[in-house]
């Protein structure tokens, strides 16, 4: 069903109230390492600052457990904002009450103002329908944002929308929508989906939701070791799911099914010792992981398979890095894919989160994929079919 957008609204001297996500990485410090999810907002900030809106941006930060805790505080993000958008960002020290109610009263069309962290009460993620009535209180419009949060029935993502005229979706809401879920609908094929991560229970369902639709899928990550395990091959001290043998074969036999092609890594690089600088070698073809080894990346021969698929893709949908990317000495394999994504400029590419939004821009080559999704566990439940509460919530056209 077709949602509203901020396209469709008069938002002309309207407070706006804005969900996003603003739940930016930040060091030991409180410094924000990474402003990406700040500057994806930027097309709807735009959007409503030329219709002349009064924007009041809400978001979480961190798990600060229900209470004030400095350390979440968005004072910061507010700051780094301005910096971005090039104009002055108020900032208000509470979400709720009467000194925010007092703040959005003096503001003036294409102000900005950004409430503390809404996690500071422990109702936001209760969704408690007193507090969502608070948050709504100055709201003329409601609009989502943050697809990251959207699969979270919370107060701010879910619950405000019951107390307002009009809710919408914002623009990166709808980019988010367009391609998980319009441009997945029916790929150009093939459709390639390449998966990786620690296990295959967190994403067995999305890899039954995708079988349905792709022509190849790609397994690396830990993931890849429970396959390996299922098929009776040796994965040594390898992260697995030993306990999961029976989901990793039915999804092998639905992919024989659907005729599907499904490949496994076919060396890996392995060590017996899980930090960097460690000793490495590769497993050749055919050769199982030794006792007190575990794998950590793909190989290079599994890099060449993958890389040939790759090339051939219409469509492509990465979500899980190939190997512990983190620690240098076992990020070829996942750089690699990145590199072939890139290398096919005919296709549209769509990294779904995570991790895997991590390796681009380790990689650098964030910039030549088509879209780079700003949800982890949002994209995953999506892809997998599932009602996200904070999009079901908002307005009908």
């Amino acid at each position: 069903m077709a949602k509203l957008s901020i396209r469709d609204i008069d938002l002309k001297g309207k407070r706006v109230l804005v969900r996003v996500d603003y739940n930016v990485p930040l060091d030991d410090n409180g410094a924000i390492t990474d402003e990406t999810r700040i500057r994806e907002t930027l097309p709807t900030l735009d959007h409503l600052y030329s219709q002349g809106a009064k924007v009041i941006l809400m978001a979480h930060l961190g798990r600060p457990k229900g209470k004030p805790d400095p350390k979440f505080t968005l004072r910061n993000v507010a700051k780094r904002l301005a910096d971005v958008v090039c104009r002055p960002v108020a900032f208000v020290d509470d979400c709720v009450g009467e000194k925010v109610e007092k703040t959005v009263g003096a503001m003036q069309n294409g102000d900005t103002l950004v409430l503390e962290n809404v996690r500071y009460y422990g109702e936001e993620e209760k969704n408690d329908p007193e507090f969502s009535k608070k948050l709504a209180k100055i709201a003329d419009v409601y609009v989502n944002d943050a697809f990251g949060a959207a699969h979270r029935a919370h107060a701010s993502t879910e619950g405000v929308t019951r107390h307002v005229g009009k809710s919408a979706m914002g623009l990166l809401m709808e980019k988010e929508l367009k391609f998980l879920g319009e441009e997945l609908a029916k790929p150009a094929k093939p459709f390639v989906v390449i998966l990786g991560g620690a296990k295959v229970s967190d994403k067995i369902t999305v890899i039954d939701a995708l079988l349905d639709k792709c022509d190849v899928m790609l397994i690396g990550g830990a993931m890849a070791y429970t396959f390996k395990f299922a098929l009776d091959e040796e994965v040594g001290k390898s992260l697995c799911e030993r306990d999961k043998k029976e989901l990793a074969l039915s999804a092998l036999e639905k992919a024989k099914a659907r005729g599907v092609k499904l490949l496994l890594p076919v060396d890996n690089l392995i060590t017996q010792e899980f930090k960097a600088g460690a000793k490495t070698q590769f497993t050749t073809p055919g050769q199982g992981i030794p006792a007190d080894w575990e794998g950590v990346d793909i190989g290079p021969e599994t890099v060449k398979l993958y890389s040939e698929e790759i090339a051939k893709a219409g469509t492509i949908l990465w979500n899980g890095p190939m190997g512990v990317f983190e620690i240098p000495d076992f990020s070829k394999g996942t750089f690699e894919v990145a590199r072939a994504i890139a290398a096919n400029g005919k296709c549209t590419s769509i990294i779904g989160g995570g991790d895997s939004v991590k390796a681009v821009k380790k990689a650098k080559v964030a910039d030549r994929m088509t879209f780079v999704s700003t949800g982890g566990g949002a994209s995953l439940e999506f892809l997998e079919g599932r009602e996200l509460p904070g999009v079901a919530a908002l307005s009908d056209k």
